[in-house]
């Protein structure tokens, strides 16, 4: 795949995650609009990564703070401890032993407070995108 296919592509799903994790607040699944969100997030610093090192294939992580500084992003110091904390909602919402925890915390306050942060970084990381 050129970098301009991959960029295309990756961008399409990211969007549509963006748009799940919406979709999936207004039906008040708290937990996966935030672990969707992750993912959105996770896609798009995967995209900027092939297009900062050459098409190269993206690592096969999830952490969205490493993907960013693998990707040599230049973002703010508060971008990237957001980005380092939002990796909660993937690992919490993954693993069985932390799902009670997370259903906890994730109640409408907090999906809403973090879906408007993770919307504003995928705002300023699609801003990165050529």
């Amino acid at each position: 795949m050129t970098i301009e296919e991959y960029i295309k592509y990756w961008i399409v799903l990211a969007d549509d995650d963006l748009e799940s994790a919406s979709a999936n607040f207004d039906i008040k699944r708290h937990n996966w609009c935030l672990f969707i969100g992750h993912l959105a997030l996770e896609r798009l610093l995967k995209t900027i990564f092939v297009q900062n090192n050459n098409n190269k294939v993206p690592p096969k992580i999830h952490n969205l703070r490493m993907l960013a500084e693998l990707s040599n992003l230049k973002i703010t110091n508060e971008q990237l401890l957001y980005l380092e904390f939002v990796n909660n909602f993937q690992i919490e919402g993954r693993y069985p032993e932390y799902k009670n925890e997370f259903y906890r915390i994730a109640n409408v306050d907090f999906a809403t407070e973090n879906l408007i942060k993770i919307k504003e970084i995928y705002q300023c990381l699609k801003s990165l995108i050529k």
